[in-house]
């Protein structure tokens, strides 16, 4: 059918008007709307799932804002789900609004999510999850996105090719964006596009979309369908590399027939809110455009859109406290429509806004061009959908939660801090817990800029369009949040193969506040301690129920049998580490190590529990570092360890600490043995190199040890060295260096010549002392203090 034919189609017997465009295209949208507004039909048929007509009216609600889309998941199954994304510069959006204004029908009339499911379920393509495009969402030149091996033609690629050009964007922006319809004749455009399309078609058949046929049937069942109800008044919106296959004549019988025997899946459909970020093609959705702000922008800006949008620059640039004036905004509009006319442009597009940015406003730098790009070529812009769109349980109980507690979805990420004595603040802690259980991590735990205490929080929040998938499918454990985690916590207690995960997910109730899953939580970490021999094990899990000792404090939760598993394991940890740590190698020793320490914190935490009896836990650490830091069986970095927790502790005088490694130290003791042995003393970010400084006699030692190792075993235990040292702060290494240069001595704070080493005398000098007291008392205050307090005592006797 020639172009005169489907641009007379609005005449009698003409067959539909069939409107060609490119999904999430501003220039297409603007067409589509003067089109449909020439045309007037009785009827607007759009490419989309059509178990979405239920949701139709709800796009002219006044809370629903795009960008939105329609998500589709199975029932049994909710994490297989699919999306289309429309934003407000998208054709298929206008052609609904249009239609809704106008009190015209509008249908979606693509093939059912409840095959477009079940494909994907038999060939388990990742094209119909979470964040990426489902086989139904098609780009206006026909990429159906990830999840084919199948070779696949860009239409606007041949087409941007065919016409001179190497950017597929950049050619679209040149024949449609930055044109408007022709006069007269708003239908134009489309008839040129399909006939391109049309070629396209002649030349590559499906272009490798073999499920497009399938669609395609479908679709002229459809428009046939809506034919014989609306006779010539029927209007079509789809991806212009559609409209030559539903221009084509073909029987019913044979489209029937492509449709038989598809899979079928039971599938639920709402509306989500939606991102800029997420049309963005970096994403990984396969209808995505480079720069969804900018067509934003585009599509919103009714005149002078450059100039606008350099306007928007500048305010972007100035909020980032860069210096950037009107001048610059005029001088960058001269530039950028010089470098289209010198382009053979018909108006600048991005890259030539971008370049004017880069040279007038940027000063030449890339730097804040990857802010520009982030905040408003991309952009952060979060859709939102009325309350009554339809939802599962869990997902209104979670709306209702979010309102509440004053905790709004935004598509920018954000830090919150939070103050667990406060009552909203605890209950904010409460619900990103219970999500991150439920697998919606909406929050992330970041470390506090703040105080380090238990009572505050730091999150990282984002809400990404996929999350509503995991709400759905976290609907499964229950109608409210707080029932779904109970339910959830207590399947992953049964479910969880080690006692380390028990003991994390112990933690995580009680950050939570799951007091019904508790029970069920410590009945299986119980069992699985009881069961467990492995001494490792029982040291990983000792440090997350101590946390969560801590974590109950400060939210008032009953920790008490928390506390009694937890002095039962540090039992059992005791009795098992001495045998333990007996005859490992190298590796193991140093995992070996790194469960000391976290045994040692939890214990110095544990003792301080009001639990009755765990006060003696200190005292039998204690007596286990004692019996690691002698035994020989004992690897060096075990017994070096041992030796400075003990010295940390107040439990070994610094005389003995230096004659226990005065004796490792010694000819007799392999150098490889010895080099662990100062590993573990002083290594491991434990700030040993500050205790080498202030105390010469351990520096001595080490100096002596490694000036005698034979020259055949340095560099064995140069490596081992190394990594000790240079984990030190460079401050430290350089008085390390500098006191070994003056030769350290052997009597603490004495060099090798009887003086004493400025800044570490043998004994106090309290002469200079006496000279800093007045600066002391002048910061705190203190001279003040007594004058008020002579001036009341004064006052208070007279």
């Amino acid at each position: 059918m020639t172009g005169g034919e489907q641009t007379a189609g609005r005449g009698a017997g003409a067959g539909p008007v069939l409107l060609g465009v490119r999904h999430h295209g501003p220039g297409s949208a603007r067409a589509v709307r003067a089109a449909l507004e020439e045309v007037r039909p009785r009827v607007v048929l759009i490419e989309g799932p059509p178990e979405a007509d239920a949701l139709i009216p709800l796009a002219a609600d006044e809370e629903m804002r795009p960008p939105v889309a329609l998500l589709a998941h199975a029932v049994d199954e909710p994490g297989r789900s699919a999306f289309w994304p429309l934003a407000g510069f998208s054709p298929e959006w206008v052609a609904l609004r249009w239609a809704l204004e106008h009190h015209v029908p509008a249908r979606f009339i693509d093939l059912p999510a409840t095959h477009t499911l079940a494909w994907g379920r038999q060939e388990d393509e990742a094209g119909t999850e979470g964040e990426h495009p489902p086989p139904a969402e098609t780009a206006p030149d026909g990429d159906t996105g990830p999840g084919s091996a199948e070779l696949r033609i860009d239409p606007l690629g041949v087409l941007a090719d065919a016409a001179g050009y190497d950017d597929p964007e950049r050619w679209w922006e040149d024949v449609v964006e930055h044109r408007g319809a022709e006069e007269g004749d708003a239908l134009a455009p489309f008839t040129a596009l399909e006939e391109a399309m049309g070629a396209l078609r002649e030349t590559f058949g499906s272009g490798g979309h073999d499920r497009d046929l399938v669609r395609e049937a479908y679709m002229r069942l459809q428009v046939r369908a809506a034919q014989r109800e609306f006779e010539d008044g029927v209007a079509v919106v789809c991806g212009a590399w559609h409209v030559p296959a539903l221009r084509q004549k073909t029987t019913v019988a044979a489209d029937k027939a492509l449709l038989k025997g598809l899979p079928k899946v039971k599938t639920d459909m709402t509306w989500v809110p939606w991102t800029h970020r997420r049309l963005a093609r970096t994403s990984g959705y396969g209808a995505g455009i480079d720069s969804p702000g900018w067509y934003g922008h585009l599509f919103s800006a009714p005149d002078r859109p450059v100039e606008r949008w350099l306007t928007k620059v500048a305010g972007l640039l100035r909020a980032e406290d860069r210096i950037v004036s009107s001048a610059h905004v005029i001088e960058a509009v001269q530039l950028a429509e010089t470098l289209a006319a010198m382009r053979g442009r018909p108006l600048p597009g991005l890259s030539e806004t971008t370049d004017a940015v880069r040279a007038v406003m940027c000063e030449g730098s890339d730097v804040p061009l990857a802010l520009i790009r982030d905040r408003l070529v991309v952009g952060d812009v979060l859709g939102e959908v009325p309350p009554s769109a339809p939802a599962v349980p869990l997902q209104r109980d979670l709306t209702r939660l979010q309102r509440r507690l004053r905790l709004k979805p935004e598509a920018l990420e954000r830090e919150l801090e939070l103050d667990l004595r406060k009552e909203n603040d605890a209950a904010r802690s409460r619900l990103l817990h219970r999500l991150r259980l439920l697998g919606i991590a909406w929050g992330e735990p970041a470390a506090s800029r703040g105080s380090t205490g238990t009572f505050r929080e730091t999150w990282r929040l984002r809400w990404e369009p996929e999350l509503s998938v995991r709400v759905a499918e976290a609907g499964v454990w229950g109608t409210t949040v707080l029932s779904a985690a109970t339910a959830k916590a207590e399947a992953d207690a049964v479910g969880a193969e080690g006692l380390a995960g028990v003991t994390g997910l112990a933690e995580r109730c009680l950050l939570a506040e799951l007091p019904d899953a508790l029970p069920t939580v410590m009945r299986v970490l119980a069992d699985r301690a009881a069961l467990d021999t492995d001494v490792g094990h029982l040291a990983q899990a000792l440090p997350a129920l101590v946390r969560s000792l801590r974590y109950g404090d400060v939210r008032g939760t009953d920790t008490g049998a928390l506390a009694e598993v937890a002095a039962g394991l540090a039992e059992r940890v005791f009795v098992g580490l001495p045998p333990a740590c007996a005859a490992l190698d190298a590796d193991a020793a140093e995992e070996m190590r790194g469960h000391v320490d976290a045994v040692h914190g939890a214990v110095a935490l544990l003792g301080d529990a009001p639990a009755a009896g765990h006060g003696r836990l200190r005292g039998r650490w204690q007596s286990v570092l004692r019996v690691l830091s002698g035994r020989d069986t004992v690897p060096g970095v075990i017994r070096g360890r041992a030796v400075r927790l003990l010295l940390d502790d107040g439990q070994l005088a610094q005389d003995e600490a230096a004659l226990l490694m005065g004796l490792v130290l010694s000819p007799g003791t392999p150098p490889a043995d010895a080099a662990a042995w100062i590993e573990g003393f002083v290594g491991g970010g434990s700030g040993g190199g500050m205790l080498l400084v202030h105390d010469e006699r351990l520096l001595g030692l080490v100096d002596a040890w490694l000036t005698g190792v034979p020259a055949e075993a340095f560099t064995d235990v140069l490596p081992l060295l190394r990594r000790t040292f240079s984990a030190y702060e460079p401050g430290v290494r350089r008085t390390l260096g500098e006191l070994v240069r003056r030769g350290p001595g052997t009597g603490a704070g004495a060099t090798a010549a009887g003086t004493a080493t400025p800044g570490f005398a043998a004994g106090f000098d309290t002469e200079r002392a006496d000279a800093v007291l007045p600066v002391v008392r002048l910061l705190l205050g203190l001279d003040d203090m007594e004058e008020n307090t002579d001036d009341n005592l004064a006052g208070v006797t007279g």
